[in-house]
Order: C-alpha cells, then sequence, then structure tokens
C-alpha cells in the first residue's frame, strides 16, 4: 500500500478557522463510518518495528498480527459502509504520534502494540483487549544483569512515548533504584543502544523483545531477562466518542474469536515461523488472553 500525504485546501482552511471548528470534534461528529463513506477511504495506522503486530515486510510493506486483524475490520467498514472500492491508506506511526494522528482524522483506527490504559482512555477508545504482556528486559548475552536489582545505578533505555518510560520512572523510584533512564526514537534505535554498549538494558514489553532479539543479525547475541514487573493489555486505537465504529470493530473480533480465526492467527504469529527470517517466536497465549477470549473485556490497565 502507498502512504498517501493528506493535504487540506487553504481555503477550506480559512472557512473552518472562520467558524471555530476543532479538527477532532470536525472527525467525530459525524463518526467514522460516516466520514469514511464520504472519503471513500480509510487511514489505518501501523508501526514499522513492532514485530510481530505490525512491522515492515521484506517487500517493503506493512504486515503482522495487529495488521491482518486490522484488514478483517476494514472489510467489515467495506460492508457497513457499501463501499466495495474503499481504499486504505496506509499511514506509519509512532509511539510519539499514534495519538494525535488518530485524533487529527488522519488514521481512523491505529493497528499495533499500544497499551491500552486509563491516561491514553482520556485522549481515545480502544477495542477489546487482544494481547498482554509484561515490561522486561533486552541485554547482550553474558549480562551480569539478569534481573531488576541488577540495575540499580546503571543506564537503561526505552522507546520515548511508551508507558515503559513511566513503569521504569516509577519503580526506580519507589525502590530507590537510581537507574540512568533515557529515551530513544523507537525500539531499533533503543536496541541499538544495548548492542552499542551504551546503556545496559532496554525495558520494553517483552513479547516486542521477543521480535527484535528474532529480527537481529545475530540473535544470540541478545537475550530477555527478568521477571515481568506489570502485566497491560494491547488493543486497536479508535477515537472516543463513536460507538458505532467501536462496536463494529469489538464485534468483528467477537466474531475471529467465536470462528476460530482469532486462534489461527494467533498460531500463525506467535507459535510458527514468521518472516522476515522465518523465526518463531515460540509464545503461547497467556492466562491473561486467554480469560479475555471468553470475557471480550477492554478494561484498560491498572
Amino acid at each position: 500500500m502507498k502512504v498517501h500525504a493528506m493535504r487540506i485546501p487553504f481555503a477550506l482552511v480559512a472557512v473552518l478557522v472562520a467558524a471555530c471548528s476543532v479538527p477532532v470534534a470536525a472527525q467525530t461528529a459525524t463518526g467514522t463510518l460516516d466520514k469514511v463513506k464520504a472519503g471513500g477511504s480509510i487511514g489505518v495506522g501501523y508501526r514499522d518495528a513492532s514485530l510481530p503486530f505490525s512491522y515492515l515486510g521484506s517487500n517493503g510493506q506493512p504486515t503482522g498480527f495487529g495488521w491482518e486483524i486490522c484488514g478483517l475490520i476494514v472489510d467489515e467498514v467495506r460492508r457497513a459502509t457499501g463501499l466495495a472500492a474503499l481504499a486504505v491508506k496506509a499511514q506509519a506511526v509512532t509511539s510519539q504520534n499514534r495519538i494525535p494522528l488518530l485524533q487529527n482524522g488522519t488514521i481512523d483506527i491505529e493497528c499495533g502494540s499500544t497499551t491500552n490504559n486509563a491516561e491514553r482512555a482520556k485522549q481515545v477508545a480502544f477495542a477489546t483487549n487482544y494481547f498482554y504482556t509484561g515490561t522486561r528486559f533486552l541485554v547482550k548475552a553474558g549480562s551480569s544483569v539478569k534481573s531488576l536489582a541488577d540495575l540499580k545505578g546503571r543506564k537503561v533505555v526505552s522507546t520515548t512515548g511508551t508507558t515503559n518510560m513511566l513503569v521504569m520512572r516509577k519503580i526506580s523510584r519507589e525502590q530507590n533504584l537510581d537507574i540512568d533512564l533515557f529515551g530513544a526514537k523507537d525500539h531499533a534505535e533503543s536496541a541499538l543502544v544495548v548492542q552499542s554498549d551504551r546503556a545496559d538494558a532496554f525495558a520494553m514489553d517483552d513479547i516486542l523483545l521477543y521480535g527484535i532479539r528474532a529480527n537481529a543479525a545475530n540473535p544470540a547475541e541478545l537475550a530477555v531477562v527478568g521477571e515481568a514487573l506489570q502485566v497491560e493489555p494491547y488493543a486497536i486505537m479508535l477515537r472516543r466518542d463513536d460507538p458505532a465504529f467501536k462496536k463494529l470493530v469489538d464485534d468483528t473480533l467477537a466474531a475471529l474469536i467465536r470462528t476460530g480465526e482469532f486462534e489461527r492467527l494467533y498460531k500463525k504469529w506467535f507459535q510458527s515461523p514468521i518472516p522476515p527470517k522465518g523465526i518463531n517466536l515460540n509464545a503461547p497465549m497467556s492466562k491473561e488472553l486467554l480469560a479475555n477470549l471468553k470475557a471480550l473485556s477492554d478494561k484498560p490497565a491498572e
């Protein structure tokens, strides 16, 4: 898919300003389905390095567990709007810009590895939780870092704009660990900081760390260590105050779970060889995810 830049004519901007319109309100006043039907396209946000949720494949196009699920959601949007030729505008997003791009209408749905928490729920909405993970550490193989306690007074990197940064800052303060915590722009840069010995560990969701390790030039040079610091849910992100679109997304997820398609996709991306290197993450469903396949909850992290 090609990423299309969205341009707003100057005359339209002038009209909106004169009417004192707010872009976010303009996008949500009629709802996402009406917006999509009127424009003939849907903006789908993806991450370029959140393997196996959404990332760029060897052909340079987005792929992954979340990306496939969002493709099935788009199929339901086509049916709901009657737009068989509905265009999909794929848009790469980062930890820092994913919420603003959703709020301003550049994207209509985000299919990555975003934690559903109460703070973010003040700005956006989340569909049914579709994965659960916890913060652990990526280190160089043979490192003396085996647990959180080993990081006392040491350098730790995490990706800017993630909940992991907040978790690490809070734990360091509460446990008097005096961790030298700093941010990198994305997961790839965070991993490189560890590989180049500029940090002792990369704190991130364990499933993403397994993906980064699997995708490294030499996976044996890296290790994922430590007990998970907390368990948090991932969910597809939507705009707030749009019950019709949220229902469509939640109903699609429920149907995938009911028919067994969700389990098939999970096995494909977490328990089978995946591109680009054909490595199997060997990550079975957590007890929290298994429970939520029955509960169908969108409850945020505590």
